[in-house]
C-alpha cells in the first residue's frame, strides 16, 4: 500500500518536469481514498472504464484522456456528472496526463509506439517546437507499404487506414505522432520521411499523401494511445510495490 500524495508526486515528477501548454489541468483531477493498493490505467476515463475500475477494485485509475477540457461546459451535469458520482462514491483517485503523456521520452504515447513497431527514433517531428510531440526515425528493416500495414495491424491489432500512391513502394523513414494528429502531416512532408502515421485522418489528409507521395497511416487514435498509461501506470506500481491493471474499453477511432 502506499499513499496518494507519494504517488500523485513521483507521477507528477515524471510527467510534468518539462512544462508544456495543454488544453486541460494535468495531474491529480479528482481526489479519492488517501492510500492506494491497486491502480487501473486506460485511455479515456469513460464510464465503461470508470465501471471497470470500480469493478475491479481499483484506488487509482490513470487516464490519457481525463476531464475538464478547455472550451467545454464547466458545469458538472449529464454524462460528467455520472462519471464523477461513480468515482466519488467508490473513493476512486483520477490522474490524468494528456500531452506530457504523449511527449515523454521513454512513457510517452509515440516513444512506446516506437519501441512497438521497433521504430529507430532519430529526433522531433517539428524541430521548430521548443516540445515537439511527434517524431521521426527509421525502420530497421526497410518494409514496402504493404508490409508495414500488415505490422501495424499486427502490433496495433486493427486494419489502418491507409493512402498510398502505390503499395509496393519501400518504406525506410517514417514520421508519427499518436492521437488526432492527422495535421501534422505537413510537418511530417517537411521532414522529408517516406511515411507518417496518426490516430486519426481528415478529408484534406487524403489528398495531401497523394499528392506529396507520403504514405499515410491512420492507425487509429486509441490504439496508438493504449501505451503510454500503461507504462505510466507500471512504472508507478512498480515503484511502490502496489498492483497495476490496464483496461483496454475498446473504440473504433
Amino acid at each position: 500500500m502506499a499513499t496518494l500524495e507519494a504517488i500523485v508526486e513521483l507521477a507528477n515528477q515524471t510527467m510534468l518536469e518539462r512544462p508544456i501548454s495543454d488544453y486541460c489541468p494535468n495531474g491529480l483531477q479528482v481526489e479519492g481514498r488517501s492510500e492506494v493498493s491497486k491502480i487501473v490505467s486506460g485511455v479515456t476515463a469513460s464510464q465503461a472504464l470508470v465501471d471497470e475500475a470500480i469493478k475491479r477494485g481499483a484506488d487509482l485509475l490513470l487516464v490519457h484522456h481525463g476531464y475538464f477540457w478547455k472550451g467545454e461546459n464547466p458545469c458538472v451535469v449529464g454524462i460528467k456528472k455520472k462519471r464523477i458520482k461513480g468515482l466519488l462514491q467508490n473513493d476512486i483517485s483520477l490522474l490524468a496526463y494528456h500531452l506530457p503523456l504523449d511527449v515523454h521520452p521513454v512513457l510517452g504515447n509515440n516513444a512506446q509506439l516506437a519501441e512497438l513497431l521497433d521504430l529507430t527514433t532519430d529526433g522531433p517531428l517539428d524541430s521548430e517546437s521548443r516540445v515537439s510531440v511527434g517524431l521521426v526515425g527509421h525502420l530497421k528493416t526497410p518494409l514496402s507499404v504493404k508490409q508495414f500495414s500488415d505490422l501495424l495491424q499486427t502490433k496495433l491489432k486493427r486494419s489502418p487506414q491507409v493512402i498510398t500512391n502505390d503499395e509496393s513502394d519501400i518504406i525506410k523513414t517514417v514520421g508519427w505522432c499518436t492521437g488526432g494528429a492527422q495535421g501534422y502531416i505537413e510537418k511530417a512532408i517537411a521532414a522529408n520521411v517516406d511515411a507518417y502515421i496518426s490516430g486519426e485522418i481528415s478529408e484534406p489528409t487524403v489528398h495531401i499523401a497523394r499528392e506529396s507521395g507520403v504514405h499515410y497511416f491512420a492507425a487509429g487514435h486509441h490504439a496508438t494511445e493504449r501505451y503510454g498509461a500503461m507504462a505510466l501506470g507500471k512504472k508507478l506500481a512498480e515503484a511502490f510495490d502496489i498492483e497495476h491493471e490496464f483496461v483496454d474499453i475498446d473504440n473504433p477511432v
